[in-house]
């Protein structure tokens, strides 16, 4: 497969605009700081995300990466706990 050096990058207002439009107040506010983070926070994930998902078509001597590939490592990326589930927040962890 073909090696890309594409940078994964996320605009800062997007990231702000997606994490306030969770805001149960209106008076709620999001720092710089922290809209960064959760940027950076998601790239991290995209990146960790086409990784295993291009080492998963590898598996399957594949020569490019489909969303069934995503689809099987998709559960190694994404858990949410019982009491997440119950106060309708999701949990996103990376399983290293």
């Amino acid at each position: 497969m073909a090696e890309s050096d594409t940078e994964v990058t996320f605009r800062k207002e997007t990231v702000g605009k997606l994490i306030s439009s969770f805001f149960k107040e209106d008076k709620s506010r999001l720092s710089v700081e922290a809209t960064l983070l959760v940027a950076e926070m998601l790239k991290i994930f995209v990146q960790e995300a086409t990784v295993r998902s291009q080492k998963q078509a590898e598996c399957e001597d594949c020569d490019q990466v489909d969303i069934e590939h995503f689809e099987k490592i998709l559960p190694q990326l994404v858990w949410s706990n019982t009491h997440s589930t119950l106060t309708g927040h999701s949990i996103l962890l990376l399983d290293f």
